[in-house]
Parts: structure tokens; C-alpha cells; sequence
């Protein structure tokens, strides 16, 4: 995935908004909250950031090209980066991206995420009658 292909993708995604900080990384948010980052090469690889659920930190760590996110996953934080070329395809990019952003609206009061439009639709309890 290159680093158009990652912003491209992250805009498409409900209440997504874009910033850049941390010496140029792209940082993608959605609720003021990040969910996603793309950050330096390494060897003409873009840096892809992204939060993952705990089962998934245990299982995406050791595949080929995914490592603990830097800095991120050293404070505790469940956090995948990919940093080679023998990581992830785009398809599958796209679905740790997409799966990062639900897992952080997840994370947000259903204030904020009324607020900005991601409020989930009250659950039904018991029969109709």
C-alpha cells in the first residue's frame, strides 16, 4: 500500500479527518482520536500504523513485514505497524485500516459519537407484540 493508496483509503472511512504532525506522518482520526498513521519509508516502504484488538496484537506481530508499533506498543498500547514490502497487500491494508477506525469509534461516548454523526442505533430488547 503506498502512501496515496493509505490516505486515499483512510478519507473514505465515516467522520475520517486528516492531519499532519509528528515531523510528516499522516495522521487520520475520527473523533478527534487516531485511528491510523502513515509515516517514514523504510526501504521505500511506507510506515502504516494501525490500533488492533487484543487477540489480533497477538496474532499480527509475528507475520512477515507487521511489527509492534514503535513507541506506541512500548507504552502498552496495542498498535501494528507494517514496515515491509512483505507485509500485508492493499486489500488486506484496507481491512486492518478499516477494522482500526471501529475499534476507535468503539471507543468513543455515544456524545462524541453522536457529535459527529457515528451514533449507533439503539438495541432492541425483547419481542414486539
Amino acid at each position: 500500500m503506498t502512501r496515496a493508496e493509505f490516505n486515499r483509503f483512510c478519507k473514505s472511512l465515516p467522520a475520517a479527518t486528516h492531519v499532519v504532525q509528528w515531523g510528516g506522518s499522516d495522521v487520520w482520526k475520527v473523533g478527534g482520536k487516531v485511528f491510523a498513521i502513515c509515516g517514514d519509508d523504510y526501504d521505500g516502504v511506507p510506515g502504516i500504523t494501525f490500533k488492533v484488538s487484543d487477540l489480533g496484537y497477538e496474532i499480527l506481530q509475528s507475520e512477515a513485514g507487521l511489527r509492534p508499533a514503535p513507541y506506541l506498543a512500548s507504552r502498552g498500547l496495542k498498535w501494528i505497524q507494517r514496515h515491509e514490502k512483505r507485509g500485508p497487500g492493499v486489500r488486506e491494508m484496507r481491512a486492518h485500516l478499516a477494522a482500526s477506525h471501529t475499534l476507535v469509534v468503539a471507543g468513543l461516548t455515544k456524545k462524541a459519537r453522536a457529535e459527529i454523526g457515528l451514533a449507533f442505533p439503539a438495541k432492541r430488547t425483547g419481542a414486539r407484540g
